[in-house]
């Protein structure tokens, strides 16, 4: 006998959500998530998306979800699931958007499954866009801006879009982070962003193996004198990017080997084990 073929899923906290308790919160705007790669079961970094879901619910909702309640829901939705997928863990308060009465009521949890994926191929060429997120800290959902920028990038001929601040810095892409090369260390750029977890793994392995690592402002005007560029998010810790505007950037095959090496070195851990209990960097 055979066991049941496991599919993807969507869950309310720890069990299947009904069509009635998905209905409102599909049109719903006022919540956060945070997005992980799943392969056999196991994530990496999952105490950086842990301190992403609890740091974005105290700015939200002024409480957030103790760690083990998290941790019990991600485990139940992967048991139920393929052993590779995509996770979206989204944390939303039941008294919606639109209202001040939501101080008080305890957030809770959506979690989604559904076909891993690994990010495109690259190189890419990146269009600059003068754009500020709002509350750049926090992953929240409903972020127009994203989808619209890289839609127009695309139409101008670009892969996607990365973002100049008004003081003329470069941020982040429309759904990655940046990264830069200067031959000798891995450069992060400092503006308003959304640190990422996969930024979080890379930073903390290099850190492991002794690589340079230094952060500055970096402006279209700085291009030329760096040796490389990525984008990287839950999907890849690095994708090659040739062009960002009218600057072309040289091929940096060690530099993106190194990302990818760095993150590989992290160890994935199963929310439900006792290692995944114990994964807050420190414990």
């Amino acid at each position: 006998m055979t066991g049941r073929l496991k599919s993807f899923v969507v869950h309310r906290n720890d069990r299947a959500a009904s069509a009635e308790e998905l209905a409102p919160l599909a049109f719903a705007g006022y919540a956060h998530f945070t997005a992980m790669q799943v392969r056999g079961g196991l994530v990496r970094g999952l105490d950086l998306h842990l301190a992403r879901l609890r740091s974005a619910s105290m700015t939200l909702f002024g409480q957030a979800l103790p760690d083990a309640q998290v941790r019990s829901c991600l485990q139940a939705a992967l048991e139920a699931s393929p052993a590779d997928v995509s996770l979206v863990a989204t944390v939303y308060s039941p008294e919606g958007e639109f209202t001040a009465s939501g101080t008080g009521v305890s957030p809770e949890l959506l979690i989604r499954t559904g076909p891993p994926a690994s990010g495109p191929k690259g190189p890419l060429a990146l269009a600059t866009v003068e754009y500020e997120r709002v509350l750049p800290s926090v992953k929240h959902v409903g972020e127009v801006a994203k989808t619209y920028f890289l839609r127009q990038a695309v139409q101008q001929g670009f892969n996607d879009a990365a973002f100049v601040d008004r003081r003329g810095r470069l941020s982040e892409g429309s759904i990655w982070n940046l990264a830069f090369w200067d031959g000798e260390a891995v450069v992060w750029p400092v503006a308003e962003m959304l640190s990422g977890t996969t930024m979080g793994i890379v930073r903390r392995q290099l850190d492991r193996i002794g690589i340079a690592q230094r952060f500055q402002e970096v402006t279209l005007a700085d291009l030329p004198t760096l040796s490389g560029a990525v984008v990287m998010n839950s999907w890849t810790p690095g994708v090659a990017v040739h062009r960002i505007g009218s600057v072309r950037l040289p091929d940096a095959p060690a530099f993106l080997e190194l990302l990818h090496r760095a993150y590989q070195a992290e160890e994935a851990v199963a929310p439900g084990s006792i290692r995944g209990a114990a994964s807050r960097k420190g414990e």
